[in-house]
């Protein structure tokens, strides 16, 4: 089922916009392929691979859920600029509402519009930026999930014992160093560079600009994925460090504990 839905989102943008070429439609089905196949040995194996949180519920899912629903809704906004209906009007204007009031000096909606070449339409222009308000609201709203789902459920203390092995694979707690602070360390530099990357990836994208091509998002799915990633990737970073910051305090929480019963079997009765 797995496999199946990230088939699914992969696919989404070239099933639901006109005048696909063959040649996309067939790239995006071996791409589809690949992440599937990927998914599905991942989540098969008993050891682990590259995904991380991997039995460590809602994680992924939350992830997965913030990447379609953006996807979902982009690929519906872009449609809607040739085959307009209710719905796409409907997520244009609520988009361009979301864009409007993020929209603001120095706010990283501001800083997608200003990448764009000057010589721009104004209708393009407008679709970028509701596009990227709509993202990056989802990707709060993701932030914000994550957060209270960890407050409500004590995520991951009562899905049961939590195997660093199997849920951070690529996370080496023999390699040296006590566990908790480079747990923490992670865990800051994962935050902090999660809270700058919508900021830096606009000014990078305009630096490179003035020595290549102009990145003008004119394509259909290239604006979708480039405006997905732009979101998806800092909140899943905000989300990894998060959780990170919260496996070091179980970590060190439990070894007060262990220290403390230590303590007292020694104590003279």
């Amino acid at each position: 089922m797995r496999a199946v839905l990230i088939m699914v989102l992969v696919a989404t943008p070239s099933l639901m916009l006109p005048h696909v070429s063959s040649d996309t439609t067939q790239i995006v089905a071996l791409v589809a392929l690949f992440a599937a196949a990927l998914t599905f040995f991942e989540y098969a194996s008993t050891y682990p691979g590259v995904v991380e949180f991997r039995d460590a519920p809602p994680f992924n899912r939350l992830r997965f859920l913030s990447l379609f629903a953006t996807v979902l809704l982009l690929s519906t906004l872009v449609r809607g600029q040739s085959q307009p209906t209710t719905l796409t009007t409907f997520i244009e204007v609520l988009g361009s509402r979301l864009g409007e009031a993020i929209d603001v000096p120095y706010s990283p909606v501001r800083l997608v519009v200003l990448m764009l070449p000057e010589d721009m339409s104004y209708k393009h222009l407008q679709l970028v930026r509701t596009a990227s308000g709509i993202s990056y609201m989802i990707s709060l709203l993701t932030l914000i999930a994550f957060v209270t789902s960890m407050r409500l459920i004590g995520w991951p203390a009562r899905i049961g014992a939590f195997n660093v092995w199997i849920n951070l694979p690529t996370f080496d707690p023999t390699r040296g160093g006590d566990v908790v602070g480079r747990l923490q360390r992670d865990a800051r530099f994962n935050i902090l560079l999660g809270i700058l990357l919508p900021f830096l990836v606009p000014i990078a994208v305009k630096l490179a600009s003035l020595a290549f091509a102009p990145v003008t998002l004119e394509s259909p799915q290239t604006l979708i994925w480039t405006m997905t990633a732009w979101a998806f990737l800092p909140a899943s970073l905000l989300m990894r460090g998060i959780a990170m910051s919260r496996i070091a305090g179980m970590i060190a929480e439990k070894r007060r504990q262990n220290h403390m019963a230590a303590e007292a079997e020694l104590l003279p009765v």
